[in-house]
């Protein structure tokens, strides 16, 4: 922890017990003089001698070299002293706070008050569940009220404003049973967060998403869930982006053992776990977060216009303080080590590497844009230190970064001068769609442009494609489905309903946009939960503005169960797509080689992972013997139709249907096959003389 003049103990160790105790471990065994052994140990009394006045007073102790020593002639400590800290521990039956300057029982673990270099003597251990605060005599002497940094476990009452720290150290804590899956080489992310995850208008709990989650992103054919709003967040608003508390598991959906039961759960079903970390930046509460924590500004933060995000209206970390750099770095072990986390996606990314944060300013790919005194160069060593870390202890965890500039390097090896990250985020690739279906009529769609944008990057570098994310899903934006089909999904989404122009194009052009995206956009693919069936409704937290209303704070899973609804269609191609990755691994594979994209014709075709991938964007040209350039000769079946009568389309393919290739060159290919492909409509062929 930092305190007043910005010197930490430098035998802090964070969070983690010393070394051979692990946490649930039996602690020191008792002195046989009293007290504790080790260095938890009570002090002994002071030794007093007796003046010529018959005073009694302290005996001076034999003096030892201290911090000054050999500093030479003239050395003097520092000016002013750090403050003191002190614990102040409220009984659970309410009794008064412990008076400070005494030691006292029920003290904090050693581990919290060994970094307090200014702090008394805190012996023991906290109870389970007993109220705490660290009390902090500022440098203008007053008193600061906080909660730990490294508080595991915080909780706010219904009539308060703030959250209030309960130690967790419960008698036996969970204890996983199943091994972490081994790392995947094709990701599919389904993105969640815990307290939507439900349909019913409430903050939903981990027992919820456990029992009636997990089951449905198993089914659906994602490997892999990244977790949003875990880190503690005073504001839910926030969308978990706001953090207070950094090291405490959110308990508006439960306990910490209920958050490490999801993770055992989901990893016995062979799924991979991410926590979405916020280390770009932190709440602006002071009373329930890190924010003048020591009465300072310049405490974990830099201090100044420097300190402070002016958009997000949040603090930014001082990544050249040793201390911060302590606290960051184990608080992602603890992620790891205690919850077993799998890895993390890392938010913010581009505010973290530019003084600027990316505010106001547009990434050419110019590499002028990226090396210069406008990189916060501190904030990039900080990434750099992290995965380094992460991947010299875990080497089996994955770390994605959610940068919008194109950071050359971000996702290479630390040795090789990278940043250390596995993959980074195509953030292009959404604001693609966006534009398109906003701007522009499907007559005018670029398929040059669409397949520029999915290809677009950098070489050996892995990037992580999804057509949309959380961040279009909120109100205020709308989601593909919104765009495509607006208001019309309230009233012409049931089967009983004839089928308008609006939702045939919407729930076809779905489709379309999904399977492209996962097939041609990168070597990952993700999803925001509910986004794979066309959810009706925007995402709004209760605020002040919606009079704390949770009708929009939810996902309405329920209604891809109604057989008289259409959202059961997109839900099953969304199904589908992934189990058939899941065969052929395309996203594990090389890019892909595209050898068609006619702009009159709206035709793109490719080749990936041994299959061919044909679309027909047209909104209203069918193609009968339509030629395909390929490589590979052979005979072809149809794998996935987006046509097909379970996915809500027209039934216009026989899948019997055999296609031979002919030794024929078409666009830069020994081969070509010819195939009928109608209007809206995606293909995916199978050489089925190659054995899979």
């Amino acid at each position: 922890m930092l305190f007043g003049d910005r010197r930490f103990s430098r035998t802090a160790r964070g969070p983690f017990p010393p070394r051979g105790q692990r946490p649930g471990a039996a602690g020191p065994k008792p002195s046989p003089r009293g007290g504790r052994a080790g260095p938890d140990r009570e002090p002994p009394a002071p030794r007093l001698r007796r003046t010529a006045g018959g005073e009694e007073r302290r005996r001076r102790p034999r003096r030892r070299p201290g911090r000054w020593a050999g500093r030479g002639r003239g050395a003097r400590p520092p000016a002013r002293p750090p403050p003191r800290l002190y614990l102040a521990a409220a009984r659970i039956t309410g009794s008064p706070r412990w008076r400070h300057g005494r030691r006292q029982h029920g003290a904090p673990a050693a581990a919290q008050a060994a970094a307090a270099a200014g702090a008394r003597s805190l012996p023991g251990a906290l109870p389970d569940r007993l109220p705490a605060q660290v009390v902090i005599r500022a440098q203008n002497g007053a008193l600061l009220y906080r909660i730990s940094p490294w508080a595991r476990y915080v909780v706010r009452d219904e009539d308060k404003v703030n959250y209030d720290w309960v130690h967790w150290n419960p008698p036996q804590s969970y204890i996983h049973k199943n091994p972490s899956p081994k790392r995947l080489k094709s990701l599919r992310i389904y993105e969640s967060h815990v307290g939507i995850a439900s349909p019913e208008g409430k903050v939903a709990s981990y027992k919820n998403f456990t029992y009636n989650v997990l089951p449905r992103i198993k089914d659906l054919g994602y490997n892999c869930v990244q977790l949003m709003a875990i880190m503690e967040h005073a504001y839910y608003a926030s969308f978990g982006y706001q953090v207070t508390s950094f090291f405490a598991a959110s308990s508006r959906y439960g306990t910490p053992d209920d958050l490490k039961e999801m993770i055992d759960v989901a990893h016995s079903m062979g799924i991979t776990v991410l926590l979405d970390v916020v280390h770009s930046h932190a709440s602006k509460n002071s009373e329930d977060g890190l924010n003048q924590f020591d009465g300072t500004d310049s405490c974990f933060f830099h201090s100044g216009y420097r300190g402070n995000h002016q958009l997000w209206d949040s603090r930014l970390f001082d990544y050249a303080n040793w201390e911060v750099l302590r606290f960051l770095l184990s608080n992602l072990r603890m992620w790891i080590e205690d919850y077993r986390f799998d890895g993390f996606r890392f938010d913010g990314v581009t505010s973290m590497l530019y003084h600027h944060h990316g505010i106001g300013t547009g990434f050419s790919g110019d590499y002028n844009e990226y090396f210069g005194l406008h990189v916060d160069e501190d904030a990039l060593c900080y990434l750099m230190l992290a995965n380094h870390m992460i991947n010299s202890l875990h080497p089996e965890c994955i770390t994605i970064a959610e940068d919008v500039s194109g950071m050359p390097a971000l996702c290479r090896p630390v040795a090789e001068g990278g940043g250390g990250f596995d993959y980074r985020l195509a953030m292009a690739i959404p604001d693609k769609w966006i534009q398109i279906i906003k701007e522009l009529k499907d007559e005018d769609w670029n398929m040059g442009n669409i397949v520029h944008t999915l290809t677009n990057r950098r070489y050996e570098e892995k990037y992580i494609a999804y057509a949309e994310s959380h961040d279009q899903a909120l109100v205020g934006d709308k989601t593909l489905a919104f765009r495509l089909m607006d208001a019309e999904m309230y009233t012409n989404m049931s089967v009983l309903m004839p089928l308008t122009p609006v939702i045939d194009r919407g729930i076809q052009l779905h489709k379309m946009i999904r399977l492209i995206t996962h097939a041609l956009g990168g070597e990952s693919y993700l999803n925001f939960m509910g986004n794979e069936f066309g959810h009706p409704e925007w995402l709004d937290f209760p605020r002040i503005g919606n009079n704390e209303s949770y009708h929009y704070a939810r996902r309405q899973f329920n209604l891809t169960e109604d057989d008289l609804l259409r959202y059961k269609f997109l839900n099953a191609f969304d199904r589908d797509m992934n189990k058939l990755e899941e065969r052929f691994g395309w996203l594990a594979s090389p890019q892909a080689y595209v050898s068609e994209k006619h702009e009159s014709n709206k035709v793109i075709a490719f080749e990936r992972a041994g299959l061919i991938f044909i679309f027909n964007f047209h909104p209203y040209q069918s193609y009968v013997d339509y030629r395909v350039g390929i490589e590979t000769p052979g005979k072809y079946k149809i794998l996935l139709d987006s046509d097909a009568g379970e996915y809500g389309g027209h039934q216009r393919l026989d899948h019997n249907t055999e296609y031979f290739s002919e030794e024929y060159p078409h666009n830069y290919r020994p081969n070509s096959i010819m195939v009928y492909i109608p209007s809206r409509v995606a293909l995916v062929l199978q050489n089925t003389d190659i054995p899979k």
